[in-house]
Parts: C-alpha cells; structure tokens; sequence
C-alpha cells in the first residue's frame, strides 16, 4: 500500500471511531426521560426504519451473492445501498427515541424470553459492530482486499444479524405501541 493510501486509510479509521464514538453516545442520551416537543408524533417511525432493516438485509444477502459470483462492482453497489440504508435507519431510530418514551414489551410467557433475547443480543451487536462495519468498508475503500475480506468474514454475519433481528424485534414489539 503507497503512503498516500496510508494517510486515507489512518484519516478514515479516526472518522469511523469519531463516528461510533458519536453514534453510541446518541443511543446513551436517548434513554433519558425528558423528551423534547417538535410538535410532530414520530409514531409512524418504527415501521418505517424496521423496513430499512430488512431492505439493509437483502442488500448484504446481494452482496454477498455478488462477491460470491465475483461481481464486484455489484458487490460495491450492494454495499453502499446497505451502508445508506443503516444511516437512514439510524437517524429515523435516534429521532424517535429522542422524542418517544420507550415502549415495554407487553407479551407474556416464553415468548418473553425469546424477545428479550433477540433485543439484547441485537443491541449489544449493534453497539460493538459499528466500527468494524467502517474499518471492514475502509479496508475496500482503500484497496486493502486481503484485509477486507479477513475482516468481512466475521463482520458481515453479525451486520447481517443485526439487520436481520431488527425487524423481528418490530414485529414482536408492535402490538405493545
């Protein structure tokens, strides 16, 4: 790797860690209890960012086909359609937890367990998987692919769990709105 891709690369990690820093300290705050009034009912924005879950999902299933078929300008595309996808999400998500109460699960017996389950391990996957989505992006980004793919072994799967359990966790929770 040249040195001008070294900088990019030592410039583009400290972006990723300044932006996960950022990111996990929103989701902190956004658990305090005084809410803020825009005026505006954000009830309609759960649904709304568990579908860019899901659509986050079929586009880490395409691009994992894709890199799989060596397509991988298709792989790429894929790639920023999940990338933009997870902002989108992430921005609907903060906003509605800035300014909506949080919501209890209202269901009772096993399936508790199971909710409770999925919701734990999505957001302490959510949390911890974040830089390394950025680091596993920059490592392509610069042209660094032995390294991309080492990290995207283990990174994809959890990003796609991530996705994926969001929307059941929707699912589980939507009655209880």
């Amino acid at each position: 790797m040249n040195e001008a891709n070294k900088a990019l690369e030592k410039k583009l990690n400290i972006g990723a860690v300044i932006v996960s820093i950022v990111v996990i300290a929103l989701v902190i705050l956004m658990r305090g209890e005084n809410k803020p009034d825009f005026g505006i009912d954000f009830s309609f924005l759960p649904p709304v960012y568990s579908a860019m879950n899901a659509l986050c999902a079929v586009a880490l299933a395409c691009a994992l086909y894709f890199v799989k078929q060596k397509n991988i300008k298709a792989h790429q595309r894929s790639i920023y359609v999940a990338l933009g996808l997870s902002v989108l999400f992430l921005l609907c998500y903060v906003l509605y937890h800035f300014t909506t109460p949080e919501t209890s699960y209202c269901h009772e017996g096993n399936i508790r367990y199971v909710y409770f389950f999925l919701l734990i391990t999505h957001i302490i996957l959510a949390g911890a998987i974040l830089p390394f989505i950025l680091f596993t992006f920059i490592r392509a980004y610069t042209g660094q692919i032995d390294r991309h793919r080492k990290m995207a072994r283990w990174v994809f799967p959890l990003w796609f769990y991530v996705a994926v359990t969001g929307p059941v966790i929707y699912f589980m929770l939507k009655d209880c709105y």
